[in-house]
């Protein structure tokens, strides 16, 4: 009989570090199982081996939380702007528990099912309504069993805390993440006050995910921990950034940027630049650090390499990783085997290999949000009509930049 694994608060309560897996999403768009747009995670029922494979590869590089591939799985997202799947959110969200669930037996780690922002709720739908859409997804978690339960990815802390609220009557561990920046979410309510917020709804760990770099991540969390303990409230913490660098995005984050979502290659950040994410990180006293879009396992590696002697081990996938680039010393050439140390990697400014391009863009910059009649969300496919319409407009906003 396999040996009962720590729960998530236990593992926190005990001052561990929990290492968070990538950004599902774009890994498998890139791989050719996700469709960017929708982004909806069909492939738990349609490409399994994939969505398994990809589990293992975070697992083997040192993730012990594995994330159900859960996001955008509500029936109104799966039926969105024409994306007509034939398959029930119920169906996509029973699949991804059952291979979390597989992979995660293979090794220490944790099921965590995700809920994500809705359509209903940029439209405008009542609380009910809206929370009605998260608990049928929680029905699928509570059936499954998953050890806790994150509500993450939202951009207005109004709807986090309907989703908090919900997932709290299941009787699991409940985190919560925002993707929004120090400038606060899309109403201005500050980090701090989110935080605060969150917690008061009844979430244990509280942080950020994607929409920002590493580093504006690890700020912000900053902010909604000092926000937390100004208020006399206790909660712990966690990150789950982008694999991209964004000093030049604006409240809206990367989604603002020209490049996105199809020429964001050259802002990848190094595995040596996670190790300083991961370390700026923990002294912040951050202890869940994991990763969302653009992450792949050798970042989640670079995380627990770093974390290595907090945490007393190295994962399975540095046996084919020589710390620091000591690996570099079988190399045949000369002038590798000289980069095989420590301080090399470390002071390495990469070029990007591309002269003609700036090195910032310059965001759209919408400022669309809950309310505005373009974000209205449809099940029939987007027309033509609208397409001429955002056109112009976004004719005007480059126009304003």
């Amino acid at each position: 009989m396999a040996p009962v694994k720590k729960g998530i608060l236990e593992r926190l309560n005990a001052g561990e570090i929990v290492i968070g897996d990538g950004g599902f999403v774009f890994a498998l768009e890139k791989r050719g199982y996700v469709k960017a747009g929708p982004w909806t995670p069909e492939a738990t029922v349609t490409h399994p081996e994939a969505v398994r494979q990809l589990h293992r590869e975070f697992l083997r590089a040192g993730a012990n939380v594995m994330q159900t591939f859960t996001f955008y799985a509500s029936d109104d997202k799966l039926e969105n702007r024409g994306n007509n799947l034939r398959l029930t959110g119920q169906q996509i969200n029973e699949a991804a528990c059952d291979l979390a669930r597989e992979v995660a037996n293979e090794g220490d780690a944790l099921v965590a099912g995700g809920v994500s922002q809705t359509p209903a709720y940029l439209s405008c739908k009542s609380e009910s309504e809206v929370k009605a859409i998260f608990k049928k997804q929680m029905d699928v978690f509570i059936k499954k069993n998953v050890d806790f339960l994150i509500a993450e990815y939202y951009e207005h802390v109004e709807e986090a805390e309907w989703a908090v609220q919900v997932l709290k009557t299941s009787g699991k561990p409940v985190a919560a993440s925002l993707c929004i920046g120090p400038e606060g979410d899309l109403n201005g309510v500050s980090p701090g006050d989110c935080a605060v917020r969150l917690v008061k709804a009844g979430a244990q760990i509280v942080g950020i995910n994607c929409h920002f770099d590493p580093m504006t991540c690890v700020k912000t969390v900053k902010l909604m921990k000092e926000g937390v303990e100004r208020a006399g409230l206790k909660a712990h913490y966690m990150v789950q950034p982008l694999a991209f660098h964004t000093p030049d995005c604006g409240c809206q984050g990367f989604i603002d940027l020209p490049e996105f979502p199809f020429a964001l290659e050259p802002r990848i950040l190094t595995r040596w630049d996670m190790h300083k994410y991961a370390r700026e990180a923990y002294n912040a006293g951050i202890h869940f650090i994991g990763g969302c879009c653009g992450y792949e396992a050798y970042h989640i590696r670079a995380i627990a390499e770093e974390l290595a002697p907090e945490r007393g081990f190295l994962p399975l996938a540095s046996e084919k990783h020589g710390m620091w680039g000591s690996g570099l010393e079988m190399h045949t050439k000369p002038w590798v085997r000289a980069r095989s140390r420590r301080d090399y990697w470390e002071k390495i400014n990469p070029a990007s290999g591309r002269p003609s391009c700036p090195s910032m863009s310059k965001p759209e910059g919408w400022g669309v949000t809950k309310g505005h009649a373009d974000l209205i969300q449809h099940k029939e496919a987007t027309s033509e009509q609208e397409i001429k319409h955002l056109l112009e407009l976004q004719k005007k906003a480059k126009a304003s930049v």
